[in-house]
């Protein structure tokens, strides 16, 4: 069976152009949400994803309507194609029902998996230039200068019990064990 998910970003617009395609579509089911694309819960998409079953196909108005990112398109597909569920986009012409529309997909995903790996090529090129300027990354220590040179002789110092140098320093076992 073919079901339509459709949504619309505020409540001052319209679904009767996304519902005249899923009638056109000749879909038996539709479900909707009235809510930003960026949003992570809609409970419209959710409850549509959960009646799908294998051999259904979910159909939407555009891909915007449906992924918040790229990525977040990519791993529906994922999903769907896993569960042996079909997709189509009306506007973009995409039919993952048909060798031709999991090849677009499948470029998606490709497209997808390039610009995660030139994200990370980047921030690790980052890091390295901010440690070669003497930067380092993370927060700063709890204790340092006077805090971490009392902490070094706090333990040393025998007589003195780890949770007690612990509530002079005012930090935790793990930072103090860290930091000495």
């Amino acid at each position: 069976m073919d079901v339509f998910y459709a949504r619309v970003s505020t409540s001052d617009q319209s679904l009767d152009l996304q519902l005249d395609a899923a009638e056109r579509a000749g879909c038996g089911r539709v479900f909707t949400d009235t809510i930003s694309g960026a949003k992570s819960s809609r409970p419209g998409l959710g409850e549509c994803l959960a009646y799908l079953r294998s051999g259904d196909c979910l159909v939407v108005w555009k891909l915007d309507r449906l992924g918040r990112s790229l990525r977040h398109l990519i791993d529906l597909m994922a999903d769907l194609e896993s569960r042996g569920v079909g997709f189509k986009s009306v506007q973009e012409s995409i039919d993952t029902t048909t060798p031709g529309g999991k090849l677009v997909m499948h470029v998606f995903a490709a497209l997808a998996e390039f610009e995660r790996d030139l994200i990370r090529e980047r921030t690790k090129a980052g890091l390295a230039a901010a440690r070669a300027r003497g930067r380092r990354g993370g927060r700063r220590s709890l204790l340092n200068g006077k805090k971490l040179e009392l902490a070094r002789q706090l333990r040393a110092d025998r007589n003195t019990s780890v949770d007690e140098a612990c509530r002079i320093l005012g930090c935790s076992r793990a930072t103090f064990y860290r930091s000495t």
